[in-house]
């Protein structure tokens, strides 16, 4: 388990970077940096640092939890766009197109039939085609 304690901002970042790269993939990570602004420049720098960098790397759940942690969220909330590119990431991080499946059958009992249709949807055409858009 890492120590958050023990890391500065520029540690966070650099583990945070490498970690989402990792699981959203060079091309994603590279528009989303080229995408910046001076506006959105303070949003994408606290995403890598806190999400990627302090939660996504506390080794406490391994990327296979936390992916269908963050696709059950998706579907409860109802953040379309996110869940395609988490299906993605779900994918490198070893979920199976059966474990994607049961996440949504599990987020259907929990959040709603309607929105775990409307994620296998989404899904369905993401695992045909996982390709960024």
């Amino acid at each position: 388990m890492t120590d958050r304690t023990d890391r500065g901002d520029d540690q966070r970042r650099e583990a945070g970077m490498r970690v989402r790269r990792e699981v959203l993939g060079d091309a994603h990570v590279d528009r989303a940096e080229a995408a910046k602004t001076e506006f959105t420049a303070p949003f994408q720098d606290f995403i890598t640092r806190y999400a990627w960098g302090e939660v996504w790397t506390s080794g406490v759940l391994d990327r296979r939890t936390r992916s269908c942690m963050v696709l059950t969220a998706m579907v409860a909330k109802g953040h379309w766009d996110e869940l395609a590119m988490h299906v993605r990431a779900a994918v490198r991080n070893g979920l199976t197109e059966e474990e994607i499946r049961e996440v949504f059958l599990q987020a259907a009992i929990y959040c709603g039939v309607p929105a775990a249709n409307k994620a296998f949807g989404i899904a369905q055409r993401i695992l045909a085609d996982p390709a960024p858009e």
